[in-house]
């Protein structure tokens, strides 16, 4: 592993792991944050889909000036329900040939799941992409688990809004 490669976050989700994986692949679009730090549509409404199945891909539609826009952000390479999940990630600024990998699995805990997502690949952008915001490797590091845990808190907070349904 290169050093600065990845950023590793986990949350426990009072759920079982098939509810988990359900929750973070189906309802996506419910639990992923609003805004330009976190979608592409910013203040726009738009929706964030994960299509199931390797080969589906995780978009977000929006509607802009001439009409509805759809975003690639990435195509899924491993689907494991309710174990794993990996999918290719790529920020709206990357080239064709740049990505990223994510990496989701979903371990059985006593009170529920713990959800770790790794992100990992970032050793092969260029220190200067934009994507970096123009930070170094360790606070670039930081940064993206800081975003990401961001993102769990909310699906783990969006898991418990009614556990009851969640069982």
């Amino acid at each position: 592993m290169t050093p600065g490669d990845q950023a590793r976050v986990s949350v426990l989700v009072e759920v079982p792991p098939d509810a988990a994986f359900r929750i973070f692949t189906e309802e996506i679009d419910q639990w992923w944050r609003r805004g330009l730090r976190y979608r592409v549509a910013g203040k726009r409404r738009g929706i964030i889909r994960l299509e199931g199945g390797v080969g589906g891909r995780l978009f977000e539609s929006f509607e802009g000036a001439s009409g509805t826009k759809v975003v690639e952000t990435g195509k899924v390479t491993a689907w494991d329900p309710p174990k794993r999940l990996v999918f290719e990630w790529r920020a709206v600024n990357f080239a064709s040939a740049e990505k990223t990998e994510v990496e989701i699995v979903f371990e059985p805990s006593p009170s529920g799941t713990r959800v770790t997502v790794v992100h990992r690949g970032w050793a092969a952008i260029r220190p200067d992409h934009p994507a970096r915001h123009g930070l170094e490797v360790s606070p670039f590091i930081r940064m993206m688990g800081m975003w990401w845990g961001d993102l769990m808190t909310s699906m783990r907070e969006h898991a418990a809004a009614d556990p009851r349904e969640r069982r």
